[in-house]
């Protein structure tokens, strides 16, 4: 007999609300992993702000473990989750880390959040094995999804071009968008493999004109899609672009131009408590970039989730999965697969400066 799952819908200060208590510092204690050193660094800092701003907070105790990303790195930092005590540990930029420390987490029951990690064949080992791993952050299919979604939306009586740049991940990007809008009825008219890396790009311009396209997908970086935005206005084509997750890089050495469209994840904080936590943020004076919110948004689940595991006397494995938990960038919910039910990339557009999100009623 399958047993029903619980739906509720939860966040952490109105969870306290009901009567189900906060967890102490004794009672929930939770393993930060993340990069102190070396190149990832900087993202491992904006894990333990975030997941620091949270904690503060409910009065959860953080215990912050090194993860170096190298191979076989995982055994020692489940034993350092292990020997802290900790109910949970989120984190784990790397692969490396995670799929070497699953084993231990899954004897000792403790769920470890990924909060980067894309690999779906990851996910789909550690649901065989029976490891509690749960996925906050995108699986690698679905920014090909929503690019998808956007193209066949919006694009549906354009003439569409897709360009690739060559590299292995702009042609498997671009081949998974063309094959699902060919299954859809969309066929492109005009695909190209592009030179990455030029200081201009005006003979694929012309191509793309000559094609008859007035909107392109772009799977390459971005600083090709801004010369070629810029290549494509002094040549006097209208041209919309649209590129994937790359485009979260820095504004050089071509400066992207207005109204590049591009599918990415938001980074400040969405939902009913937003503005709130935008002044606790200014007010500890951190960016909410990277990795901060989704940090802060994962200590959250798992307090919620102890709440119910302690209030329900179930797993907190068990509380994870089919519950909506209200967070620091809206409401989340795991499924079954331990994979999130809503695909979280948005369409964002480039606007004096900044990528800012396209109006709900479109995306």
């Amino acid at each position: 007999m399958v047993k029903p799952r619980l739906k509720l819908v939860l966040a952490t200060p109105l969870f306290l609300g009901l009567g189900l208590g906060a967890p102490s510092a004794a009672e929930l204690t939770l393993a930060v992993v993340a990069p102190q050193d070396g190149p990832f660094a900087v993202l491992g800092e904006q894990i333990r702000r975030g997941a620091s701003l949270a904690a503060g907070k409910l009065q959860i105790t953080l215990v912050e473990i090194d993860e170096t990303c190298d191979e076989g790195s995982g055994k020692p930092i489940a034993e350092a989750i292990a020997a802290a005590g900790a109910t949970a540990a989120i984190g784990f930029l790397c692969s490396e880390s995670l799929k070497d420390a699953l084993p231990a987490l899954k004897q000792a029951n403790v769920p470890a959040f990924t909060l980067s990690v894309r690999w779906k064949g990851l996910m789909e080992d550690a649901i065989k094995a029976g490891a509690p791993l749960f996925r906050l952050a995108p699986n690698a299919d679905q920014e090909a999804g929503k690019l998808s979604e956007v193209i066949l939306r919006d694009w549906a009586g354009s003439a569409v071009a897709l360009l690739e740049d060559g590299t292995i991940r702009g042609r498997e990007l671009t081949e998974a968008i063309r094959i699902s809008l060919e299954e859809r009825g969309l066929k492109p008219a005009f695909i190209d493999t592009f030179r990455p890396g030029q200081e201009q790009q005006l003979a694929l311009v012309r191509r793309v004109r000559n094609a008859g396209v007035t909107h392109a997908f772009i799977g390459g970086d971005r600083s090709d899609v801004a010369v070629i935005a810029r290549d494509a206005k002094a040549e006097g084509l209208a041209l919309t672009l649209l590129a994937g997750e790359a485009m979260r890089a820095a504004d050089e050495p071509v400066p992207l131009e207005d109204g590049v469209l591009a599918v990415g994840l938001i980074e400040t904080p969405q939902g009913g408590a937003a503005e709130a936590l935008a002044g606790e943020l200014a007010e500890s004076k951190i960016e909410p970039e990277g990795y901060v919110v989704p940090a802060h948004a994962a200590v959250t689940i798992l307090a919620d989730a102890w709440g119910i595991s302690t209030a329900m006397g179930t797993p907190v494995t068990d509380a994870l999965i089919g519950t909506t938990f209200e967070t620091a960038f809206g409401p989340v919910t795991f499924g079954a697969d331990h994979e999130l039910t809503e695909n979280p990339y948005r369409l964002l557009v480039w606007q004096d400066d900044r990528f800012v999100p396209v109006p709900d009623k479109t995306q």
